[in-house]
Order: C-alpha cells, then sequence, then structure tokens
C-alpha cells in the first residue's frame, strides 16, 4: 500500500516547543510591515539624535538592539532555510520515487559526503554527455 501525504503527516513527531513561534516569528520578518517596522524604528533613532544630544548611551541603544536582533535572525534564517531545503528534498524524492526507471539511488544523495556528490555529478555529466555525442 502507497503512503499518501495525510498518512505520512499523522504518522510524524509531535511539533516541537517554540515550533509555532519560529514559524510565526518567520513569516512575520519576511513580510513588508516587519520592514516597515523597522525602517520607521531606525528614523526614530535617528531623528533623536539631536535629543539626546549624539550620546555615546543613545548610540549604544542602536547598537545593542541591532547586534541582538541580528544574532537572532541569523538562526531564523538558518532554520527557515534549513526547513524549506527538507520539503524540497522530500517532494524531490517523491517525484523519483514515483518515476519508471528512475535510480532510486539518489533518493538519499544529501547524505553523501561533499567528494561524493562530486563523483556522482561527474558520473551524470558523463552520461549527459554521452547522450549529447550519440546525438551528434
Amino acid at each position: 500500500m502507497r503512503t499518501t501525504l495525510s498518512t505520512a503527516v499523522k504518522a510524524g513527531p509531535p511539533e516541537r516547543p517554540g515550533e509555532r513561534l519560529a514559524q510565526a516569528v518567520t513569516r512575520w520578518t519576511g513580510s513588508t510591515p516587519a520592514f516597515s517596522a523597522a525602517t520607521a524604528a531606525v528614523i526614530v533613532w535617528a531623528v533623536s539624535g539631536p535629543v539626546f544630544g549624539w550620546s555615546d548611551t543613545w548610540q549604544l541603544v542602536m547598537n545593542t538592539v541591532s547586534s541582538v536582533v541580528t544574532f537572532l535572525l541569523v538562526f531564523l534564517i538558518q532554520r527557515s532555510q534549513n526547513k524549506d531545503a527538507l520539503a524540497i528534498h522530500v517532494k524531490l524524492n517523491e517525484i523519483i520515487a514515483a518515476m519508471e526507471g528512475a535510480s532510486k539511488g539518489v533518493v538519499a544523495v544529501e547524505d553523501l559526503s561533499e567528494s561524493e556528490l562530486q563523483h556522482l555529478k561527474a558520473r551524470y555529466q558523463q552520461l549527459v554527455d554521452d547522450i549529447s555525442a550519440a546525438q551528434a
């Protein structure tokens, strides 16, 4: 019996703590309102400079806030990219598994070392070159 998406998803592990928060923050930080809020914060900070006499504390606040936000967003971006890459691998694996005559050995190719991937790439490039030469 073939596994369908609905049975595969239901069989998955429970959601980890913080998963929904990370998803919501990922969606929001990539939105126009988030960009607008960041732009507004920078403008407010710049305009408030004369009010605080361009003090060291005034500069330190912006530097600290931007450093903390940047630090957290690096991990959030990496998490988002990892999840997207995994989803793409799953989709490609489904296509490979469904195709008659496709090499099922490439389904887990993402687990190979870089040198193994280079060797595999060279092998497939040779196949393409052989087909091109045969058609010429």
